[in-house]
């Protein structure tokens, strides 16, 4: 790992052709969602197919420079695709490949009508994601790293392109680069753990009905390592029974814990115990980790003061306090519907225990310098679920690619032929999220890392979901059994005024309706769309065509929700999506959302032709 953080190897990723690559797509990433969510208006030529694309704007001196490109409007939400061929950027009479991102933004911004501030911000963003993900992209190649073959652990490495729409989708504010080799899922180093004791009077906490606490750490520390912790409190002159053990990521405690809690740590509010015996490794998430040591213990997700794409990973309390009791409701929701438990099998990653230490405030002015900082959700581990002859993948593993350009896919495809495997993959990806939406009225933010593949030898099985804590939603007038619904504590002032897309609970239908859209069919089943046209010559229409014929399927099945089908119509001609790239450039101080027309929709009419033929 060492010789990863020397500069002469940094230099030799940023002097590669990686380092060009990654570029051009934080580019086409950044223009295409700059168009698509109406911040630039490009003048056009060409129509029905591929056209030109010109942006025009002001150099520092105030002369005219001209950017072109080439791209398409496409059937799968009305997305911009811009082709594989480089920006051009045009001044002084000559023509070049934009090469700097900063610079493009810089000379348009007179059309943006951007907040400067954020501008500034959005840029290092950037920056920070082409650094980070060149290192990555040039490590990958240079170690050749294959996703053939590869275990679901591996994959969550391996497979790290990111969000596929978003253009800072690997900034990763806070790391540098030492971090980032250190702990970016990338690069697979062994993670381990600070464990601390924390006051029990300034900690919140929750634990699954299905749990015995007890018995849950005894499991995960060992019984050795946990006497050997509590002889640590012990010896600390206080009581172990007023205390809980907490595991902070490494990175965390030196960067913000450590100074950020020195009063705590002095009055032994906080006691540092040491590392555990178990080694762990991120998922692609970053903050969770996976016990490698023994896979079947419980993932660990833990507060992190980083910024990734829209959002900034620490923990908030009233999301961790809230983690246990929404896996219980879902899961005895599941247990108790045939669809779900007996025939989509799906598998819910259970949250069944959440601490966070959120010592009384001093005054609002410095609470938001330790808000969320030091918690953690265990999550139940996947290989507790899986059957003989299943494995598993992430689902955004579906749209990689590998070293030499071949979809990873690709096998699974030929062998099953394309459109028989993408009915098994909507039978097991789509309908269980549209049974909870239709027949229980909740909505999972079932986006790619929230979502893993379950296949035996490629053909898809079942789904896996996850992170449930805040990403949920749901109208109580409209949940099929209210009753049912836990008690859960409201997104509170201080922490919506920084996030205004963070909440769970909604009045109206539509906006539970769009988070399903907005996760599953939008970036889930977007990106699939695209990916099947662009490398299987698969027509977006026909792929849309075959998701409604799914849920229209559905609903025939279950004639008696027919209100509910009404309710939550995910037929309807247009939806709200997240403006993710207006988000970093205005303050988050309301929903920044678009309307854009559903494929869902527009399909029907391929339908109705092949059904007259």
């Amino acid at each position: 790992m060492k010789q990863k953080w020397q500069p002469l190897t940094v230099q030799q990723a940023i002097q590669s052709d990686r380092f060009v690559a990654v570029r051009r797509r934080i580019f086409r990433q950044l223009i295409e969602s700059l168009i698509y969510e109406g911040m630039v208006s490009p003048e056009t030529e060409g129509s029905g197919g591929e056209a030109r694309f010109t942006i025009n704007g002001r150099d520092e001196a105030g002369l005219p420079v001209v950017y072109t490109f080439r791209g398409q409007r496409r059937f799968t939400f009305g997305r911009i695709r811009l082709s594989g061929m480089p920006i051009d950027r045009t001044a002084d009479g000559m023509t070049r490949e934009a090469d700097s991102l900063s610079r493009f933004l810089l000379e348009i911004r007179g059309s943006l009508g951007a907040d400067e501030g954020r501008l500034v911000t959005f840029i290092h963003e950037l920056e920070q994601t082409l650094f980070k993900d060149a290192l990555a992209q040039y490590d990958r190649f240079e170690q050749g790293m294959r996703l053939e073959g590869c275990s679901y652990d591996i994959l969550e490495g391996n497979v790290m392109d990111g969000h596929p729409y978003h253009p800072s989708y690997k900034s990763r504010i806070g790391f540098d680069y030492a971090d980032h080799y250190a702990y970016g899922p990338e690069f697979k180093q062994e993670i381990h753990p600070l464990w601390l004791a924390a006051y029990k009077e300034w900690t919140r906490a929750a634990v699954s009905r299905r749990l015995e606490y007890d018995g849950f750490m005894k499991a995960e520390l060992g019984a050795r390592q946990l006497s050997l912790f509590t002889e640590k409190v012990r010896s600390q002159e206080v009581d172990p029974d007023d205390y809980v053990f907490l595991p902070v990521h490494p990175w965390q405690w030196q960067k913000q814990i450590a100074a950020s809690h020195l009063q705590d740590l002095r009055e032994k509010r906080l006691i540092v115990l040491g590392t555990g015996t178990d080694a762990y490794r991120p998922q692609q998430s970053i903050r969770t980790l996976a016990n490698r040591t023994s896979p079947g213990k419980a993932y660990l997700k833990l507060s992190m003061s980083i910024l990734n794409t829209s959002t900034g990973r620490v923990l908030a309390p009233h999301t961790v306090e809230n983690a246990p009791a929404v896996s219980d409701w879902l899961k005895e929701l599941a247990a108790g519907d045939p669809f779900l438990h007996e025939e989509s099998r799906l598998i819910l990653l259970g949250e069944v225990l959440g601490i966070s230490y959120d010592r009384p405030a001093l005054s609002d002015l410095v609470q938001s310098s330790v808000y969320g900082t030091l918690g953690c959700i265990w999550r139940e581990s996947l290989h507790s679920y899986l059957e003989e002859g299943e494995e598993a993948v992430p689902f955004n593993a579906l749209c990689a690619t590998d070293l030499d350009g071949r979809p990873f896919i690709e096998p699974w495809v030929r062998a099953a032929g394309i459109e028989h495997w993408l009915k098994r993959l909507l039978e097991a990806a789509v309908l269980p999220i549209v049974h909870l939406l239709y027949a229980h009225g909740i909505a999972l933010e079932s986006h790619a890392q929230n979502m893993v593949l379950i296949h035996k030898e490629g053909v898809p099985c079942r789904v896996a979901l996850k992170d449930f804590h805040d990403g949920v939603r749901f109208s109580k007038e409209h949940l099929f059994a209210p009753e049912k619904c836990p008690d859960l504590l409201a997104t509170p002032e201080y922490h919506a005024r920084v996030n205004r897309n963070s909440f769970i609970e909604a009045d109206d239908p539509a906006l539970v309706r769009d988070f399903v859209h907005d996760a599953l069919f939008f970036i889930n089943l977007g990106e699939l769309a695209l990916f099947m046209a662009d490398h299987f010559l698969y027509e977006e229409r026909e792929f849309w065509s075959l998701v409604r014929q799914a849920i229209e399927g559905y609903q025939r099945r279950f004639p008696e929700l027919r209100h509910r089908y009404q309710l939550f119509d995910l037929f309807a001609p247009s939806i709200e999506v997240e403006q993710l790239t207006k988000r970093r450039l205005f303050p988050d101080t309301e929903l920044r959302t678009h309307r854009v027309g559903n494929p869902l929709n527009r399909c029907a009419e391929t339908i109705a032709a092949r059904a007259g033929e």
